[in-house]
């Protein structure tokens, strides 16, 4: 697909809004939103959006991203680097998982 191309699907894309928020708001709340959508020349309805989609993006990553502690990570790297030996358990899963396949 050419840039062109794609430029006009995401526009189509965008114009195709069917859902709907709604939201209550102070008086001061919405001048503060409308001040800074001014600011950055978009519409109170586009600063919104873009404000609430790159707050969102932020939880998700945050939630997904594990974060350990050095002694966390110590005893990662040592798991990593001197792995424990396989247990009878996991021998007999390991054969009875390769005679499935056919290994």
């Amino acid at each position: 697909m050419t840039n062109t191309a794609s430029k006009k699907s995401k526009a189509k894309t965008d114009r195709c809004k069917n859902e709907r928020l709604e939201a209550r708001v102070t008086k001061e709340q919405k001048r503060i939103f409308q001040q800074a959508a001014d600011i950055q020349g978009r519409t109170l309805t586009d600063f919104i959006i873009a404000s609430v989609l790159d707050a969102a993006k932020q939880v998700i990553q945050e939630h997904e991203i594990m974060t350990l502690s050095a002694q966390d990570r110590e005893v990662f790297v040592k798991a990593l680097l001197n792995p424990p030996e396989p247990s009878d358990k996991l021998r007999t899963a390991a054969q009875r998982y390769k005679q499935k396949l056919g290994v």
